[in-house]
């Protein structure tokens, strides 16, 4: 699976033969980022909708399916689970949600915008991990040390830090610094896109920096 990240929550996450999906995509007038160019079969939103039907993309190409809400999911053998937490936007519990995308028994977990780190029972619902997506920029009640200390509770292969000030970003974020020092790294790995392939798995967790990509 292939992993590239385009700024803020925004991921996309490939596999030959399977669905396409994109994570959080933004709003490109309001960031000054650019959303990914392919087509696009799977949009998974971390802040609780009413009727993801009602959910509409058209910066994005193709006509995806939405996913918004907690629940267990397959789209074209792509397994995602929902896991509510509470919300670093709002402060509300149960609105903002935990996606885990199973792409052939790889899982990426994106944590969306949580106000906390996750709970016993939440560390529970998303079982194993390979990748976890974590944001170390916004704010909300989910500090460094939340971060940190979600990557504890995780135990994942790897780290892909999100949601934090890039050079094209027109929004205010935190620098990723602080997090790569509270996590205790000097030299973090830095990938155009990161290849996770099922069964590799390495001796300790690794701090990830994607450049960003349009």
């Amino acid at each position: 699976m292939d992993i590239t990240w385009h700024g803020l929550g925004c991921f996309t996450l490939t596999e030959r033969g399977y669905p396409t999906v994109v994570t959080d995509p933004f709003d490109p007038s309001t960031t000054g980022l650019r959303l990914p160019q392919g087509v696009t079969d799977i949009v998974t939103w971390s802040t609780l909708l009413e009727d993801p039907k009602d959910a509409r993309w058209p910066e994005l190409r193709g006509e995806p399916h939405t996913l918004a809400s907690p629940g267990e999911y397959e789209i074209g053998g792509v397994f995602i689970t929902g896991i509510a937490s509470a919300s670093g936007r709002s402060g509300r519990p149960g609105e903002n949600i935990i996606f885990m995308v199973n792409y052939g028994g790889v899982v990426v977990c994106h944590l969306g915008e949580p106000s906390q780190a996750p709970t016993q029972a939440q560390v529970e619902a998303m079982g194993r991990v390979h990748v976890l997506l974590v944001p170390v920029g916004t704010g909300g009640g989910f500090t460094l040390a939340k971060a940190s200390e979600t990557v504890s509770l995780v135990e994942p292969d790897v780290v892909i830090p999100m949601q934090y000030q890039t050079p094209d970003l027109s929004l205010k974020r935190d620098a990723v610094e602080g997090f790569l020092k509270e996590m205790g790294v000097t030299q973090p790995t830095v990938l155009p896109s990161l290849k996770v392939a099922a069964g590799v798995e390495p001796e300790e967790t690794q701090i990830v920096l994607l450049e960003p990509r349009a």
